[in-house]
């Protein structure tokens, strides 16, 4: 089984579709209240695109993803997710087996990671990102499946997004509020968490 990269895009688009409301009320309690819009405003340009090239090669879908989100989305968001797809575009190629995605999810990661400079419990994406990542590299080491494997990282995730509440933003414009920004989920980990399940979605 492998992941469908054009599906993975189209399941993000519908999920934050689904889950604006949720991403604007957590952004609005430590941030800038527009994540939840401005997510959904770069998700349906990017399936636009797709709609619009019909390309399906796995390394050119993540690529063109990237510029989108890059070019639509405001703030943060944008430039994080654009770094996480292009990452992905380069370490994936043109097929998309469990171990190859876990690669390419990898580098997508660690592009995250350097260019927000957020580390694990800053209460940033990474706090589901990376989780999520580890767990899809031991499972595609012990040799699972692809849906168990993506079943793993969707649990790490969204534990991940959990356990972002209790913690003190040290990232963003989270991190001005201070001791105030304990006690409320993140909403890039939470977007974040809906990526990693996408992809779970997309497995065929």
């Amino acid at each position: 089984m492998a992941v469908d990269a054009t599906v993975w895009v189209r399941e993000f688009a519908a999920s934050v579709a689904e889950h604006e409301e949720e991403l604007t009320a957590l952004d609005a309690a430590i941030g800038d209240a527009d994540h939840g819009g401005n997510m959904r405003r770069g998700m349906v340009a990017a399936v636009a695109a797709l709609d619009e090239s019909g390309i399906t090669d796995p390394g050119e879908v993540c690529k063109q993803t990237a510029m989108v989100l890059i070019r639509t989305i405001g703030g943060a968001s944008g430039p994080l997710y654009g770094t996480f797809f292009l990452r992905c575009a380069g370490a994936l190629g043109s097929g998309s087996e469990i171990a190859e995605f876990a690669k390419a999810f990898r580098a997508g990661v660690d592009g995250v990671v350097a260019r927000g400079k957020a580390e694990l419990g800053d209460k940033t994406m990474v706090d589901a990102l990376t989780p999520a990542a580890d767990a899809l590299e031991e499972q595609v080491t012990a040799g699972a499946s692809a849906a168990a494997a993506l079943d793993a990282a969707v649990r790490a995730a969204e534990a991940g997004r959990d356990g972002t509440t209790a913690l003190l933003a040290r990232k963003g414009r989270a991190s001005y509020l201070g001791e105030r920004s304990v006690g409320h989920q993140d909403p890039g980990a939470t977007s974040a968490a809906l990526l990693v399940r996408a992809a779970r979605e997309a497995v065929r």
